[in-house]
């Protein structure tokens, strides 16, 4: 495989990008001036930020590289292991007012709140090896791309060092701020990525009807018994929508923006935005499998799936794209690994040190705290990426696996008030074991996935929520009270924030509900008690509305789909 050298247009390509990501970050330093504005940006993003936070942060370059492995390998079936999401996203906009409710800078805080200060504790473990496998996990993948991008002229390890050093720079400095300017910025730069390729390659495959002839129509259905069927999609739709809950960066990457309002729409329409990329990555895995098929750069194989991608660079693009796609991958890498960083800092910072260590810590040694804490951590998910990674898809599922199982606790705290610390901890103990014995059993490895044993080892930890919860005594309601207070009270102001604090009155809840302002995930199990006497469709009207518009966009963007493959 011979080297790629890099011309002039994609030096200056890729040095401007540099040295505009790393400008962000030294502008934001200069506005970060306590601990809370460097983990959250002071929650005064707009929904145009938002919308750039939740789409950067929610996409990496592993992504692309997985998924277009993926359907190399299966066909275009294997988009579900991204678009498995997809049904899941009108529910954003239901969840996405809850990380602005809680009122907190962590989830551990929030699982104080809720069950107890141990289990915030357990929380803060299960999220620091969630950023560390994450983490790496994007190192890899985007070096991957770059790696073969280049024709294997850079070292894969040596590409993961100088990503870290890049993203570390602007991140240290500039906290969130930087985070989710740059998340702004990035965005296009990732859907350039997304499709810049696409137009590149047309002509050599010949559109879908070259690649149907070539690969055979099988490999162009959307759900196939040889690839990825109606079950796995149904499954990896039910890991998304309970693990998406439990991700420790949501508090940062969703429940920043200034209102309710900009929360909602920068988590629905930032992971709608992603939704759409990931059918151009799709494309590049067929264009690639017909590549390779019919042999037309004189290779007839790949010796790793997920070197699609950077293989469909290395050819396709032209002088100063090369250039373009490396500043897109590192674009959409280090807008994710960015934002982890800043988040691990905070979880150090607030879910051990504050509490455990130093109680009475200034705001500024939280400050420092949380940066050096941050780039610690990095360095694990570098170490990790190095030496511990043979698949890129199978670490991205280990870590939404373990988030599901951790989000039982965090979904049942919410709908279910009965729900105490030790059910809790039960269930993420019964369903880790669950899932890791079965793969044990089926000699694989532990970051395998498999839906049969992925769903049953869900169905033992909620069944293991239920029933120790009810065989222990309940949490004391007066320590519970202000998280569910919390949740009962809009948090667009400050004024909301004061009232957050005490038990809503029968004034304010009626006020509330002829608003339209009540949740229905809060409310589940006492819909229309909550809603005190006003119709529900009132007084859940900014929820219900928001979803239908989800749901129209959702099976407007699949019919488009189906209608582009058939084209």
């Amino acid at each position: 495989m011979p080297a790629v050298h890099l011309t002039l247009a994609d030096t200056v390509v890729l040095v401007g990008y540099l040295v505009m990501v790393v400008t962000i970050g030294l502008v934001a330093a200069r506005q970060i001036k306590s601990a809370d504005h460097f983990f959250l940006g002071g929650r005064k993003f707009s929904k145009w930020v938002m919308i750039g936070q939740s789409f950067g942060t929610g996409t990496n370059a592993s992504m692309p590289v997985s998924l277009a492995g993926a359907v190399y390998t299966m066909g275009l079936s294997g988009i579900w292991y991204q678009w498995k999401n997809l049904f899941v996203t009108p529910f954003y906009w239901l969840l996405a007012p809850l990380f602005r409710r809680f009122r907190r800078t962590t989830m551990s805080e929030v699982f104080d709140d809720r069950y107890g200060r141990w289990m915030g504790a357990i929380y803060t473990v299960f999220a620091l090896l969630f950023f560390t496998i994450n983490l790496a996990s994007m190192l890899k993948g985007a070096a991957k791309v770059i790696d073969q991008a280049l024709g294997g002229g850079l070292p894969v390890d040596l590409i993961i060092i100088g990503m870290t050093c890049v993203f570390v720079l602007y991140s240290f400095t500039g906290g969130l701020l930087a985070t989710a300017w740059t998340d702004l910025v990035q965005g296009f730069l990732i859907i350039a990525l997304s499709f810049m390729l696409v137009p590149l390659g047309w002509h050599h495959v010949g559109g879908f009807d070259g690649m149907k002839a070539t690969l055979g129509t099988e490999k162009f259905f959307l759900a196939a018994p040889e690839g990825i069927g109606v079950w796995t999609i149904v499954v990896l739709t039910i890991n998304g929508l309970v693990g998406i809950v439990a991700q420790p960066h949501l508090i940062a990457s969703v429940g920043t923006g200034k209102d309710e309002n900009a929360c909602r729409v920068g988590q629905f329409y930032g992971n709608m935005v992603k939704r759409v990329c990931t059918i151009g990555w799709a494309l590049v895995g067929l264009m690639t499998a017909t590549l390779i098929a019919r042999g037309v750069f004189g290779d007839t194989g790949l010796r790793d799936p997920e070197e699609t991608f950077g293989y469909a660079c290395r050819h396709l693009l032209f002088p100063g794209g090369l250039g373009l796609l490396i500043a897109a991958l590192l674009a959409a890498n280090m807008a994710g690994c960015s934002a982890f960083m800043v988040n691990s800092g905070a979880m150090i910072t607030n879910g051990i040190y504050r509490k455990y260590l130093r109680p009475a810590a200034t705001d500024q040694r939280c400050l420092l705290i949380g940066r050096i804490s941050g780039v610690l951590v990095v360095a694990c998910a570098v170490l990790y990426a190095v030496f511990l990674i043979q698949r890129v898809l199978h670490t991205f599922l280990l870590t939404e696996t373990m988030a599901t199982f951790v989000g039982i606790s965090v979904i049942g705290g919410i709908v279910w008030p009965r729900a105490n610390r030790w059910g809790a901890v039960a269930s993420i103990a019964a369903a880790m074991l669950a899932n890791f014995t079965g793969y044990a059993l089926a000699g694989r490895r532990f970051d395998h996935w498999d839906p049969t044993i992925f769903l049953t080892a869900l169905v033992v930890g909620v069944i293991a929520l239920i029933v120790v919860s009810l065989l222990t005594p309940p949490e004391d309601p007066a320590r519970t009270a202000g998280f569910f207070n919390r949740l009962h009270t809009p948090s667009d102001s400050a004024a909301d924030d004061t009232h957050a604090h005490t038990a809503p009155t029968a004034a304010a809840r009626r006020a509330h509900a002829e608003a339209g302002r009540l949740l229905i995930l809060v409310n589940l199990l006492s819909l229309r008690r909550a809603a005190a006497g006003v119709p529900l469709l009132r007084a859940y009207r900014t929820d219900l509305k928001g979803f239908a518009v989800g749901v129209g966009l959702v099976g407007a963007l699949i019919v488009a789909f189906l209608l582009l493959i058939r084209l």
